[in-house]
């Protein structure tokens, strides 16, 4: 049976994904420029005869044809590209690019999907149809590789019926994964703000407007937009991370510097909260006496996991690892490029447990400590390419 035989495939390439995983990890490069990643990945890529092209300038699309009949097409996405981060961890793959590092696991991912590659290259004679391979850039800076690789056509030719992807996830133990049908993680905006007034000595305001305390009226005011305007049964939330004053005990800055976050899972409201942001800041500023340049950069939209594909997904997920093996997943406020895929095409995002509290394998992604209980990358190989081939099979 085709469970059996990945299952064995995903046992016998495991050092060899483990070892491309720690290359990676070991070489990681920043959005935009992941050339040696790339060059990395289509080399393997070439040694599994699997073609390709480039796309978004280090992004990589093979295919894999089955040797059946079948007109189904199914996408598999691995991003690659590495956060801004010192790495503290001890370990013989630690980073070699001092202040860039593997934190979010797409050292993973891309192993993973290669691995995924390997095994469905030595069994396309058992399905048919077509497996699509993203191997995308950029998913951890604006406007996001999948935007790009969208923008040329990744989704076209052939078009799949289904965007299939996997992401680490330290909360959950290794061999476990998570499902979550329908909205799942936030979209997400940065705030850029200058409040601009008159500054002077402290110890005479009135010759001053001071922006500090306009900064202050603006901060508490806009936390209405999500206790008071936005709908209590869709979540949003607005955090301020970066508050620049810069003046002295006896002295009132010309101008305060702010950068935030706004996230919410319904884009209509998105662009309603924007306007009132917006509105609301700089007519507090204004009524204070100084002024407020309020600046908001687009960013990704919110995932949405297809309900009928999710479902399939999970089951084939459960026949392959067991039930007691498949959790459910709760609403996810970051956000991933991923959801591009999702606004677009009929799309599944799922997790992949990584966690290991025995080995001390706990750290949040993001953070200098980050690591994975690597025995999660035989399950994470084997699981998607059983979910791309039994995709195949309904499509047919």
């Amino acid at each position: 049976m085709i469970k059996e035989k990945i299952q064995q495939l995903s046992k016998e390439i495991f050092n060899e994904v483990v070892a491309n995983r720690r290359h990676l990890h070991s070489n990681p490069e920043l959005s935009f420029h992941e050339v040696k990643t790339s060059a990395y990945v289509a080399a393997k890529l070439d040694e599994l005869g699997i073609p390709y092209q480039r796309m978004a300038d280090n992004g990589l699309v093979g295919l894999i044809k089955g040797g059946k009949p079948g007109n189904g097409v199914v996408a598999l996405r691995g991003d690659m590209d590495a956060l801004p981060i010192t790495e503290a961890n001890d370990v013989p793959y630690k980073s070699q690019n001092v202040g860039v590092m593997h934190a979010c696991g797409h050292d993973v991912h891309t192993s993973s999907l290669l691995g995924t590659a390997k095994i469905l290259s030595q069994l396309k004679d058992d399905f048919g149809g077509t497996v699509k391979l993203i191997f995308q850039p950029a998913e951890e800076k604006l406007p996001g590789g999948a935007s790009l690789m969208i923008k040329e056509g990744v989704l076209e030719n052939p078009k799949p019926q289904a965007v299939i992807g996997q992401h680490v996830m330290p909360l959950i133990d290794a061999g476990k994964v998570g499902f979550r049908s329908g909205k799942y993680m936030a979209s997400t905006d940065e705030l850029y703000v200058t409040v601009k007034g008159k500054g002077g000595h402290g110890a005479q305001p009135q010759q001053n407007v001071d922006p500090v305390i306009i900064t202050a009226h603006i901060l508490t005011a806009l936390q209405q937009v999500v206790s008071r305007f936005a709908d209590p049964k869709s979540p949003s939330v607005l955090s301020f991370g970066k508050v620049i004053a810069n003046g002295a005990t006896n002295v009132i800055p010309n101008e305060v510097y702010l950068e935030g976050t706004f996230r919410t899972m319904d884009e209509a409201w998105r662009k309603e909260a924007h306007i009132k942001m917006k509105k609301m800041a700089e007519g507090i500023a204004e009524s204070m006496g100084g002024s407020c340049d309020f600046n908001i950069m687009h960013g990704y939209p919110f995932l949405i996991n297809e309900p009928v594909l999710t479902a399939s997904a999970r089951s084939h997920a459960e026949d392959y690892l067991g039930k007691e093996n498949v959790v459910d997943l709760d609403i996810w406020m970051a956000a991933e490029d991923f959801a591009y895929y999702s606004q677009v095409a009929d799309s599944c995002f799922y997790r992949l447990g990584t966690r290991n509290e025995a080995r001390g394998i706990t750290s949040s992604v993001h953070t200098p400590t980050f690591d994975v209980e690597e025995s999660a990358l035989e399950l994470s190989t084997g699981l998607m390419a059983y979910i791309a081939v039994k995709q195949l099979d309904s499509a047919i």
